[in-house]
């Protein structure tokens, strides 16, 4: 994903620089003149105005027909985001805040998902996402049976990527508490590691065979089983803070709003793109680098969320492609190395715990 710069001197790099994060804080075209008012770059405004001429012609920043300044490019956003942006590290303070909000929704991943989705995008100003991405196949690593009355037991399932699903199941019969440990047995037995797929008949009867007078409880049981691993191997994606959209004039056009809509709340393409993601380091697609059409205007810049080696979310955030790339990348490093080490039962993470030296960006 990187950029080749061998054509661009430490000059244009600095005046590269100093036009994105103008523009990115004004939303309008860039100058000269407004980079030597700004002591954004020590050089004359006739030297600055000739290198921004030589950024535009090598395609790393664009002129609107309307105005003398100018904007960056795509491909000077992307180099803006490899080469120019800062090593970013959280400071002690925001580390703890993070960890403190997120250790409120500890029972699920889901819940620390929607609530990291909240909390990047309060952060940012610009619309969070938390996405449980498509599974090929999903596993369970445990079963729990808990009894409520005679008729009815919660089925609590911990998949093998980490997930804890609970499903309330209603017994056709009576049952006691000796045939519900009876069948957490069966069920951590002989389901651990299998997908749904080779969960087949003969298991289930084999399950009933061993229950006894208790086979009924298998079928409603088993059910239960097929509708977590269906829920969990879907994928599904959440939206904080929508509204924020309508902070910034690249989305004034409501026609192309509401296609970008229409795309979120389908998700498939947003689920595709993301499921793809290999590693746990920071994505960041700008504009047409995205596979979404709509998002043409737009950056999207995900993190995977990885327990032993597997993807079981994704946070990230969505905004104008005149995105503050700084503040989202420092956002997200941050909330992702802690959502990671409270899902993987690392040392829990406490206020003051961390110093520059153990973070490292990327």
């Amino acid at each position: 994903m990187g950029v080749y710069n061998g054509g661009l001197s430490e000059r244009k790099k600095l005046i590269l620089k100093a036009v994105v994060e103008a523009h990115i804080e004004g939303g309008e075209p860039v100058g000269s003149k407004y980079i030597v008012q700004n002591n954004l770059v020590s050089c004359s405004s006739a030297t600055i105005r000739n290198e921004m001429a030589e950024l535009e012609a090598l395609g790393y920043l664009e002129q609107p027909h309307t105005s003398a300044g100018r904007v960056p490019s795509e491909l000077g956003y992307r180099f803006y985001v490899d080469s120019l942006v800062e090593q970013y590290a959280n400071t002690t303070r925001d580390i703890a805040q993070i960890n403190q909000i997120l250790r409120v929704k500890m029972a699920e991943i889901d819940q620390i998902l929607d609530t990291a989705s909240k909390l990047a995008s309060s952060l940012t100003n610009y619309t969070g996402i938390a996405i449980k991405p498509k599974s090929a196949s999903v596993t369970m690593s445990k079963f729990e049976l808990v009894s409520i009355d005679e008729f009815n037991f919660v089925m609590v399932m911990i998949s093998s990527g980490g997930m804890v699903k609970t499903k309330k199941v209603k017994s056709p019969l009576p049952y006691s508490a000796e045939d519900l440990s009876r069948l957490a047995g069966l069920f951590n037995e002989n389901l651990c590691g299998l997908g749904a797929d080779m969960i087949n008949l003969p298991i289930i009867m084999h399950f009933e065979g061993a229950m006894g007078d208790a086979s009924f409880l298998v079928s409603p049981a088993i059910k239960a089983v097929y509708e977590v691993m269906n829920d969990l191997d879907g994928g599904q994606l959440r939206y904080s803070g929508l509204n924020h959209l309508l902070d910034y004039p690249e989305y004034a056009d409501t026609e192309h709003l509401g296609n970008l809509l229409g795309t979120l709340e389908n998700q498939e393409e947003i689920l595709e793109l993301v499921s793809g993601a290999e590693g746990d380091e920071i994505n960041v697609l700008i504009g047409s680098e995205s596979s979404v059409k709509v998002m043409n205007n737009s950056s999207l810049v995900f993190k995977p969320i990885k327990k032993n080696g597997r993807t079981v979310g994704v946070i990230g955030v969505l905004g104008p492609r005149r995105m503050d790339y700084k503040k989202v990348l420092e956002t997200l490093e941050g909330i992702g190395e802690s959502i990671t080490g409270i899902i993987g039962g690392e040392r829990a993470l406490k206020e003051g715990d961390h110093n520059g030296g153990e973070h490292n960006g990327g």
